[in-house]
């Protein structure tokens, strides 16, 4: 059985996903946002082997708590697109506010549309979504009907585009081809805020325009 839990972390109230294959007793963080002790507190919880960090985009309120986990556990190794390397070597712009965050050893697993990772037995596919950063990817386990989005969709909202290497034109179109294809019940589970789901913002997301596909 895949159980998600959500810590939200950080100044920016950032949603950090444990996930936990409870017959291999495996798990992944995805986006370890900030606060390295309450992530530990959780995996020791459930006496998980942390598996792999996997890494919506490289802002610094994402992988606030990255280098951290990665000491801890022997470097376990970090998935990230390589599109986002730049950013992650920046320390994911967290110098530019003066907040004294390292993301630490560079990601080991560079990721690629449409590659897939695996939990135990369950299999997320990687949709590369670009427009809030070049390399932000999305992760999607069908047989779960589950979809980790970052800051790409948001209950009622999209991710921003000001930032450097934003574009809401890719942003827009990648929305449209990878995500409202997806089946209507398909939980989405963002970076920020409540969770939503595919068929909900296809019907009422102001920024979306009501598209139906």
């Amino acid at each position: 059985m895949l159980s998600l839990k959500i810590l939200t972390l950080g100044a920016l109230q950032t949603n950090c996903y444990l996930l936990y294959d409870q017959e291999s007793q495996s798990a992944v963080i995805v986006d370890p946002a900030d606060d390295v002790s309450k992530i530990l507190q959780e995996l020791n919880f459930l006496h998980a082997h942390l598996q792999e960090i996997w890494i919506t985009h490289a802002h610094f309120d994402h992988i606030g708590a990255a280098n951290s986990l990665a000491s801890v556990f022997n470097q376990v190794p970090i998935a990230l697109h390589p599109d986002d390397l730049p950013l992650w070597k920046m320390d994911g712009g967290a110098p530019l506010f003066g907040l004294p965050i390292k993301a630490g050893p560079e990601p080991q697993k560079l990721l690629s549309h449409n590659c897939n990772l695996n939990l135990g037995n369950y299999t997320f596919k990687v949709l590369h979504v670009p427009g809030h950063t070049p390399g932000h990817v999305v992760y999607y386990c069908a047989e779960q009907n589950v979809l980790l989005s970052g800051d790409v969709l948001f209950k009622g909202g999209v991710g921003r585009t000001d930032l450097p290497g934003g574009s809401w034109q890719q942003l827009m179109n990648g929305i449209r081809q990878h995500l409202l294809i997806l089946p209507d019940e398909t939980l989405v589970y963002p970076g920020h805020g409540p969770e939503t789901s595919i068929g909900k913002e296809k019907r009422e997301n102001p920024f979306l325009g009501g598209d139906v596909i």
